[in-house]
């Protein structure tokens, strides 16, 4: 079996670096989204900025824990925020191949968002809270659906490829012919119904649920820890994003890490992000809000559409 490449101080450094930009510029995107939504439902709204301002007073204030939280309720804000950050760091971003091998695998990521998934989930019952709880377990259900779908669309890009490896994904079809290329589409297509329902817009919103009753996991959370909780949701929305991009548009990267090239690529990087953003938001606030209860009647057309990416894979296509 072939050993992971350690990587240079370069890569590592780059790695860093990408990943602390992404955490940085998480509040803007998500901010963008915010003035989207107000404008489309024709209220004033808040600035770009406002994510800022708000995770700055979270941030500032103590935390008030319910008295049954033990551990993990503690380290959950935590975990979230290194399990993304593991992933911003192993994505190839900026270049065709990941400056962060170690946790460049398609397989690790998988595990990496399933991490987020539990640990989050967990927060909410150990709190001790019924509403948390009803909120964990809403969670979890709308992992089971969506998570199947993710999988099985990036598999498939691993079967065309030949690897699980992200960066040598994002090379080959960067670089060549698509071998298969309408089960490349149609697998993009499924990875992109994924990474709208990740990103946590409606019907799929995050388990804030906002206009419920119940707030979902993040009921007792106050002070610093939700502002963490709420960094670490901004920056997984960057993350899932990032990684649609890097598998199924890898154009517009560095070939080397000159300085100028890295700029370019980065600038291109926050381009696409933009227009992700954008079209996510614009497509949330087009349609009408569903029933949680029938969500899977659209997760399970989304699981066809990767099914379908898979069968057209077999047949050559």
């Amino acid at each position: 079996m072939q050993g992971i490449e350690i990587p240079s101080l370069s890569l590592i450094a780059l790695a860093v670096t990408q990943a602390l930009i992404m955490l940085a510029l998480a509040p803007v995107y998500t901010g963008i989204s915010r003035v989207i939504r107000a404008k489309m439902h024709s209220r004033q709204g808040p600035g770009i900025w406002q994510d800022y301002r708000d995770l700055f007073k979270l941030l500032r204030r103590q935390d008030v824990a319910p008295h049954p939280s033990g551990i993990v309720f503690a380290i959950a804000p935590w975990v979230l925020i290194i399990a993304m950050l593991m992933i911003a760091m192993a994505l190839p971003a900026v270049t065709n191949h990941s400056p962060f091998p170690f946790a460049g695998d398609v397989i690790t990521d998988i595990y990496l968002f399933a991490i987020f998934r539990f640990f989050f989930t967990l927060a909410g019952l150990d709190s001790g809270s019924m509403f948390a709880s009803l909120g964990s377990s809403r969670e979890l259900t709308l992992g089971v659906l969506v998570e199947p779908t993710l999988m099985l669309s990036i598999f498939t890009v691993a079967l065309i490829t030949d690897t699980s490896d992200l960066g040598l994904i994002s090379t080959t079809l960067a670089s060549q012919s698509w071998a298969f290329p309408i089960a490349t589409i149609v697998s993009g297509v499924a990875c992109a119904f994924v990474v709208f329902v990740e990103m946590g817009k409606l019907p799929f919103d995050i388990a804030e649920a906002e206009q419920e009753l119940q707030e979902g996991p993040l009921t007792e959370y106050s002070g610093s820890s939700l502002g963490l909780m709420k960094i670490a949701f901004g920056l997984k929305q960057m993350v899932v994003v990032q990684l649609f991009l890097s598998i199924f548009v890898p154009f517009g990267k560095a070939d080397h890490l000159g300085l100028l090239a890295l700029l370019v690529a980065a600038f291109w990087l926050l381009v696409k992000l933009l227009v992700c953003f954008v079209l996510a938001s614009v497509i949330e606030n087009a349609m009408a809000r569903v029933r949680y209860v029938k969500t899977h009647r659209l997760t399970w057309v989304g699981f066809g559409v990767a099914v379908a990416g898979f069968l057209l894979y077999l047949l050559g296509l």
